[in-house]
């Protein structure tokens, strides 16, 4: 059968992501992209550590990325972005900048970081106070508590579950339950699902609709950002950060009595 009529494959804009050896939510990032990117993973090196800030460091380091970055230019992305939060705010906002740099060097222009793509999505929705959702265990929460506020922003409530393993495996049920420890209506302007491996796509809309605040989650900021960057837009239904027309909440009347004020 001759196909030549089709013309295809179409062009397709490259996204390029360096993810921790122990990512496994690969179909959730595709599920922000649009049809004409294509989204080319690849993977830091295993090292037998657990889910630590020791972790965050060692999938971090320059070299590996830079190792990994290279790997990438084979494919010729138009970004590259990498994809851990703790990786990315373990040392700190200039811990951040100076990965972005690492990366550019070894041939990704424009590099971004899923830590770097928080702090844009919080300017973007307006945000100076935040509530934190995350699985970590309380030392790398406090790290990330450290960075948000050393951008300037206030943490309002926090929950974290002390896992060191197995993230990806976290059910919905349980990302609901912390996020309602974490937050109420009126409490933030916003609520930050922490930790790439950490499976959000599906509650946000339905937290958004609870809480009635813009909540991003760390898969959906690094793919809004890079996204972005190639002048398109990442899609997903009914979530604040990705339509400017779905940020706005109606007041209840409960909220105007003492106490919500």
């Amino acid at each position: 059968m001759d196909v030549s009529f089709l013309g295809g494959p179409r062009p397709q804009l490259g996204v390029g992501v360096v993810a921790p050896f122990d990512f496994a939510l690969d179909r959730e990032l595709w599920r922000w992209v649009p049809d004409e990117v294509s989204l080319h993973l690849t993977r830091t090196p295993f090292v037998p550590v657990e889910v630590s800030l020791d972790l965050a460091r060692l999938v971090s380091e320059h070299q590996t990325l830079g190792e990994a970055v290279r790997a990438l230019t084979a494919v010729a992305p138009e970004v590259v972005a990498y994809a851990c939060t703790s990786g990315s705010f373990v040392g700190g906002i200039a811990g951040e900048r100076a990965m972005c740099a690492a990366m550019t060097l070894a041939g990704a222009l424009p590099a971004l970081t899923t830590s770097g793509a928080l702090l844009e999505a919080l300017t973007e929705l307006g945000a100076r106070r935040v509530a934190l959702v995350t699985p970590y265990t309380v030392s790398v929460t406090r790290a990330l508590e450290e960075y948000v506020a050393e951008a300037g922003v206030q943490v309002t409530g926090r929950a974290y579950m002390g896992l060191t393993r197995h993230i990806w495996k976290v059910p919905y049920r349980d990302v609901v339950a912390m996020a309602r420890r974490a937050a109420r209506p009126g409490s933030a302007d916003a609520l930050f699902l922490s930790c790439t491996n950490l499976p959000t796509y599906d509650v946000i809309p339905q937290l958004e609709a609870e809480l009635r605040m813009p909540v991003i989650s760390a898969n959906q900021v690094t793919m809004w950002a890079a996204l972005r960057r190639l002048g398109t837009r990442a899609v997903g239904p009914y979530q604040a950060l990705l339509d400017a027309a779905a940020r706005a909440w109606p007041v209840l009347p409960e909220e105007t009595q003492e106490g919500w004020t």
